[in-house]
């Protein structure tokens, strides 16, 4: 007779919370992307291009963690500027395990205010020092884990390079073991906690953010319009909105020429991302000073 006893002996599965946090551009979405293993965060070389809170998941049979991808902490000179932190500060009351994110050439006592935050945390917080594939010998290494250790005296300390995964799995084996106890938040399928509108507007953003200089990119937000789904295509029509005309003919260019290479680009990754053929029409708006706008920042998802 088969003995339907459940197995006493099996591991309890492991359910948490991980959410990533520091300063703009020391590679928080780079680490996010190689935890995870997929493309959830944009990366650029330039600052600020994470905007919201954005969940990457990570199932296995025995754990499920839930990664979060916060904007870089700094000092808001828009009302956008003020969501996006709330997005960071947010992200130390609703953890269960708090990574932040530094690299070797950041200096230790930026944004002290929100770093004083992060060490009186009671959760486990693990700190990455990441870049250090820039460095020249250990013993620049040491310098940079001691003075780290004074500012956070409870944080484990774990030296990345994420852009070479080094130290990537090690990192990940430490989540691992500090998870608590519990049920799956999502479904075991689960990649993210967005929706597939969400990751067209991350794409084409990213590649404004690679082909515009100064202040073009940092004006524009990208909105899906039309997302129409087929089996093996997807029409999708998105707005570009910006603050001023002179933005909107620097975005379209000479007879349409930047545009029609922003829209190029995306709609390559976008075929990758969903592994579908992708037809992209690219249009752009002007919205006065939007990001100071409460009414635009909540439609734009900045204010919930």
């Amino acid at each position: 007779m088969e003995d339907k006893t459940l197995n006493t002996n099996a591991t309890p599965h492991k359910s948490g919370f991980v959410n990533i946090v520091g300063n703009p551009n020391v590679g928080k979405s780079t680490l996010m992307n190689d935890l995870v293993g997929e493309r959830i965060s944009i990366i650029t070389q330039k600052a600020q291009t994470t905007r919201h809170r954005i969940m990457g998941i990570v199932n296995t049979p025995e754990y499920q963690i839930v990664f979060s991808d916060t904007p870089g902490v700094l000092k808001p000179k828009y009302k956008m500027q003020e969501g996006m932190l709330a997005f960071s500060e947010g992200a130390l009351t609703d953890a269960d395990v708090l990574v932040y994110v530094t690299d070797v050439v950041e200096d230790p006592t930026k944004n002290a205010d929100f770093l004083a935050k992060v060490a009186k945390e009671k959760i486990p917080v693990l700190l990455v020092v990441n870049k250090i594939d820039l460095l020249k010998g250990n013993g620049e290494l040491e310098a940079i884990v001691a003075s780290w250790k004074e500012l956070l005296p409870n944080a484990e300390v774990f030296p990345t390079s994420a852009k070479e995964h080094f130290n990537v799995a090690n990192l990940m084996t430490r989540i691992v073991e500090l998870l608590p106890e519990g049920e799956p938040y999502f479904g075991k399928d689960a990649l993210t906690d967005k929706p597939a509108r969400f990751f067209v507007t991350e794409i084409i953003r990213e590649k404004i953010l690679l082909n515009y200089d100064k202040e073009v990119p940092y004006s524009t937000e990208v909105i899906v319009e039309k997302f129409d789904e087929k089996e093996n295509s997807i029409h999708i029509m998105a707005v570009i909105y910006v603050e001023r005309e002179s933005q909107k003919g620097i975005l379209i260019g000479r007879q349409g020429s930047m545009l029609k290479r922003v829209g190029t680009e995306a709609r390559k990754d976008i075929s990758t991302f969903f592994g579908k053929s992708v037809f992209l029409e690219l249009f752009v708006k002007v919205e006065p000073n939007w990001r100071n706008r409460e009414n635009k920042l909540r439609q734009f998802g900045y204010i919930e």
